[in-house]
């Protein structure tokens, strides 16, 4: 590891330039391979993670800036970064490392969830207080999964989000293929031209000089902004969900090439009202046998990091898992119990 052993917190990471970070990607995965091989947590997720982990603490400032993970099994990177480095080999042990995020280990977990779905709801109850306590240049990041999206409690958190004034980001991390993603010249284009920093301050020059002047109003602005969504959906074949809740939707963009996630979170970072990036990324990126069969290798076990030969665990020597459990518990509850359907 040439860069992660002197990275003890994200002032570290911001003293890096652009190629010193890709090392730094590329360390934080032969780590995460490494002590996970021998001692089994949440892989292939964590692996998909690494890019946007970086660019957000680069670019943000952690902890007063708040990074939300959903769940939160994906945001290994995340504790390594944040100085927890030479303790990971205690993850998901007694008296170790938490599984997931803990505001009780670490100040820059700022969400304890381990469900799906929490991290837009959460987030804007922290994006909402913020602006309340006048803390204008503090931002608020949700980092959600589309398998997470599918739940209700994040709809929720987008229908409340689109009303409240906030400053809020969602990222949506699209690793499964589950939702359809635009291509070609013009996608990139709108991309491009909708993240631009001189695009957005004149786009916000023109309506504070239309409003200063009384030739706009708030109603009208909303009713511009349906327009300006629906014309993109037009020219772009595909009706947009997160539009639709009056969020404004950047993307998709690779979640995997460091520099332009950089561009696109900075040019984006200081706009104002609730937005949402949508990145795509890979599960177990780096590592090819996660890469074929990212669901086999969610949670994998002991393996060995040089073949990808997933290690055969002597069950008598393991504790159950929660969910066996319940399984077999039920199976019994059903065979005495004729109304369990």
């Amino acid at each position: 590891m040439k860069y992660l052993q002197n990275i003890n917190s994200p002032e570290d990471l911001k003293k890096l330039d652009i190629e010193q970070l890709k090392v730094v990607c590329a360390d934080l995965r032969e780590f995460i391979i490494e002590q996970l091989s021998h001692n089994p947590g949440h892989f292939a997720s964590s692996l998909g993670t690494v890019e946007l982990t970086v660019a957000l603490h680069y670019l943000y400032n952690t902890p007063y800036d708040r990074l939300v993970w959903d769940v939160g099994h994906q945001a290994y990177s995340h504790k390594i970064l944040t100085g927890r480095r030479d303790r990971f080999y205690t993850n998901r042990k007694l008296n170790g490392l938490s599984g997931f995020t803990n505001p009780a280990e670490s100040e820059y977990d700022t969400f304890i969830a381990g469900h799906a779905s929490t991290s837009i709801s959460a987030a804007l109850g922290m994006a909402v207080a913020a602006t309340l306590h006048h803390e204008d240049n503090r931002h608020v990041v949700a980092i959600i999964g589309d398998g997470s999206m599918t739940g209700g409690l994040a709809y929720e958190g987008l229908n409340n989000a689109c009303s409240q004034p906030n400053n809020l980001l969602i990222i949506l991390n699209d690793n499964n293929m589950s939702i359809d993603n635009n291509v070609g010249g013009l996608q990139d284009y709108l991309v491009k031209l909708t993240t631009s920093s001189k695009y957005n301050k004149v786009r916000n020059h023109l309506y504070q000089k239309f409003k200063n002047n009384n030739l706009i109003t708030e109603q009208d602005k909303n009713q511009m902004l349906r327009f300006n969504n629906s014309m993109k959906s037009l020219i772009t074949k595909e009706q947009n969900l997160f539009e639709g809740f009056n969020i404004r939707y950047f993307g998709p963009v690779d979640g995997h090439d460091l520099p332009g996630l950089i561009r696109v979170l900075r040019n984006i970072k200081d706009m104002t009202g609730p937005k949402l990036l949508h990145i795509k990324t890979v599960k177990g990126k780096g590592f090819k046998p996660a890469e074929k069969s990212a669901t086999i290798w969610h949670a994998p076990g002991l393996f060995n990091k040089e073949t990808g030969e997933r290690l055969v665990q002597i069950k008598e020597n393991q504790p159950q898992l929660y969910q066996d459990i319940f399984g077999h518990t039920l199976v019994e509850m059903a065979e005495k119990n004729e109304k369990i359907v």
